[in-house]
């Protein structure tokens, strides 16, 4: 799960950081509301924490945009804003949720798991369904009957991503934004080193489930048969 957090205050954006990517979510952090903006409206994110009071564009502003963009990506709202008018403008403007400063930390995941609960269809209580794999959320394993294997933190992510995206093809670069972030300098041949990890640990598995190379494209996840 990758969570963007668009916050003005540098310390609290870095305790909101910490405190994700220490709960097993991958964290990254604006500071003003235009490169917020730009970030959220590029598809790779999970959910968007976006205080009010931010720095070149304000926080209704940005969800104005993002939902005249069409873009569905939940939004939790944070602001020391604490006013009625102000929560009924935020939800009104297309939040899902608004949480007002100070607020404590397990509320705030807690948030974070409702709106993450809101994605598609694929996400079971127990985990994501792929064919005969499941893969637990809480513990970054792979299950397949009673066969299981630990992921590492890549590893999890790109196998989640492309259960959420089963049967459809998965381009690289879209496995390298969302696996490794806009910043990193990781290339083509890192998703090719992973998808190859992963490989390995379905066969061990002895899954039915196999990653499909789409030549020129990017991959696919399958029950094999087409099952």
């Amino acid at each position: 799960m990758r969570v963007l957090i668009v916050e003005d205050e540098v310390r609290l954006a870095d305790t909101l950081r910490d405190l994700l990517e220490l709960n097993g979510y991958t964290a990254d952090v604006c500071h003003d509301g235009e490169s917020g903006l730009d970030n959220a409206l590029s598809g790779i994110y999970d959910v968007v924490l976006l205080d009010v009071m931010l720095p070149r564009m304000d926080g209704f502003s940005v969800l104005r945009r993002l939902r005249a963009e069409k873009s569905a990506v939940p939004v939790l709202m944070l602001t020391a804003r604490s006013e009625t008018e102000d929560k009924v403008t935020g939800l009104d403007s297309g939040a899902d949720y608004y949480l007002t400063k100070p607020f404590d930390p397990p509320e705030l995941l807690a948030c974070v798991r409702a709106l993450t609960r809101r994605q598609p269809e694929l996400r079971e209580p127990e985990g994501l369904v792929c064919g005969d794999l499941r893969l637990e959320q809480e513990a970054f394993t792979l299950r397949c009957g009673e066969r299981s294997v630990r992921l590492s933190r890549k590893e999890y992510d790109m196998l989640e991503l492309l259960m959420r995206n089963q049967r459809l093809v998965v381009s690289k670069e879209s496995l390298l934004v969302k696996v490794w972030g806009y910043d990193s300098e990781a290339e083509d041949n890192n998703v090719e080193v992973y998808i190859s990890f992963l490989r390995k640990k379905l066969q061990y598995l002895r899954s039915a489930v196999k990653i499909r190379t789409i030549r020129m494209a990017g991959y696919c996840l399958e029950p094999e048969d087409g099952q």
